[in-house]
């Protein structure tokens, strides 16, 4: 299989070539692409040129462009057992922080956003039938080692025999859609609906960026577990029947309910409203930017910022950063984040929850973790640690991932839970036929 991708006028021309078999070689020469890894090939940013070695990534292993090589995830310690009824607060160690890096990673922060975000490949009207959609056939061929949840649901709980599903959710992206206005990225209510059906059969937790009551007030279901910020911001209520059992600072919910909070960065609660206002001075004269305190991290959205503009705003942002030697900037789609520098992130919310709700022994347990973005890399570790884990990455295009499936988008989210609840109503009660509106359309 050869294909090459002519560039002409800082834009995709034409495709040429033709298909010998699926382990041929798929060349491309597109300098001008935004970064992203694909099965077979690498595009990399305007500031460098497609190259043999493989690309460097946080999130899983590289694929060569020789050929698409099959790939496992990289295990990870199995989680640790813990005795007794109550949970003890966990040792969270601080990191080791560098002196702010130099213009060079102002660069890779772009290219991550870039990667994390990819623009679209089509070609042009009147290719012939033989030209076709490369993107499409790039997702397709991820696909053999990403296969869709839907698909291969039988796959995905296959072993779920006399064993505890618990189900993990990231909120943006995955409940609900990536839009312009973050404060817009509502959830539908037949979402909300589903997801109600789904923590009323298994425990459910919603694990986001954004802060613990932010997304509250999007979800607005009181039966889920909430992890704001990354995971650092921990609420689930002090009494309940599945036994949620964790040390934390006792508080009430949005209901008055009594609830415990787990906080393992609360001494950097005032270090992140400084920087905040340090942020927001900084980049006001950015049109589009956006600067968000999630409480325990800020979030500085690039979505409504002109790409031209991006490196400029990195800039600004990378300068403020310098005053603050004990925090950490990451990146996602279209977004840097700022965080404390301690070893905590969603895969240890992950941790920390199953511990919490008392299943110590994981080969009883079947975690299932939904995410579409970075920062959920951490949490598909954690799953695929455990002998019957299952990760969900939410992407309609190539990426790499440890995540063992894949769905394209919040709607075929919602068709997996909704099959998965129907799934769980059955096996109560073979005889019964449960059908609800929303589980009519079951693919």
């Amino acid at each position: 299989m050869v294909l090459k991708v002519s560039e002409a006028n800082g834009s995709f021309d034409r495709y040429h070539g033709d298909f010998e078999g699926s382990e041929g070689l798929l060349r491309a020469s597109c300098p001008s692409f935004g970064e992203t890894f694909v099965g077979g090939m690498a595009l990399r940013s305007k500031r460098s040129a497609l190259c043999a070695e493989p690309p460097t990534s946080s999130c899983g292993p590289s694929l060569s462009v020789a050929s698409v090589i099959p790939t496992s995830p990289s295990k990870s310690s199995v989680l640790s057992a813990s005795s007794g009824c109550s949970m003890p607060i966990p040792i969270v160690l601080p990191k080791k922080h560098n002196s702010f890096p130099g213009r060079g990673s102002v660069h890779t922060w772009i290219d991550g956003m870039r990667a994390q975000s990819p623009p679209p490949i089509r070609s042009l009207p009147g290719d012939t039938p033989e030209l076709f959609d490369l993107e499409a056939a790039i997702y397709k061929s991820w696909l053999e080692d990403h296969p869709s949840a839907l698909s291969s649901f039988d796959r995905v709980i296959k072993q779920s025999h006399n064993k505890q599903i618990v189900v993990f959710l990231d909120y943006d992206g995955t409940l609900s859609p990536i839009v312009e206005d973050p404060e817009r990225a509502f959830m539908s209510a037949e979402m909300r609906a589903t997801v109600k059906e789904v923590a009323s059969c298994f425990p459910t937790a919603v694990i986001s960026g954004r802060s613990r009551p932010k997304v509250y007030d999007f979800v607005r279901l009181s039966e889920l577990y909430y992890a704001g910020s990354h995971g650092m911001d921990i609420q689930g209520p002090s009494n309940i029947s599945d036994g949620f059992r964790v040390k934390g600072t006792k508080s009430r919910d949005k209901k008055g309910n009594d609830a415990t909070n787990f906080q393992p960065a609360s001494e950097f609660l005032p270090l992140i409203n400084k920087v905040t206002t340090a942020l927001i001075e900084n980049t006001k004269m950015v049109k589009g930017a956006k600067v968000e305190n999630n409480k325990f991290c800020v979030s500085v959205h690039f979505r409504r910022v002109k790409e031209e503009l991006w490196e400029g705003l990195a800039e600004r942002v990378g300068n403020v950063m310098k005053e603050f030697p004990t925090l950490s900037l990451t990146h996602g789609r279209k977004v840097l984040e700022v965080r404390p520098s301690i070893e905590w992130d969603k895969g240890k919310a992950v941790e920390f929850l199953l511990k919490s709700l008392g299943f110590q022994d994981t080969n009883d347990l079947i975690p299932l973790y939904l995410g579409d973005d970075k920062t959920d890399e951490d949490a598909f570790k954690v799953v695929n640690s455990t002998k019957y884990g299952c990760s969900i990455l939410v992407s309609s295009v190539a990426k790499p991932t440890e995540a063992k499936f894949s769905l394209r988008d919040p709607s075929e989210v919602m068709g997996f839970l909704c099959k998965l609840v129907h799934w769980e109503k059955c096996r109560q009660d073979p005889n019964s036929i449960y059908m609800d509106r929303n589980f009519s359309q079951i693919p």
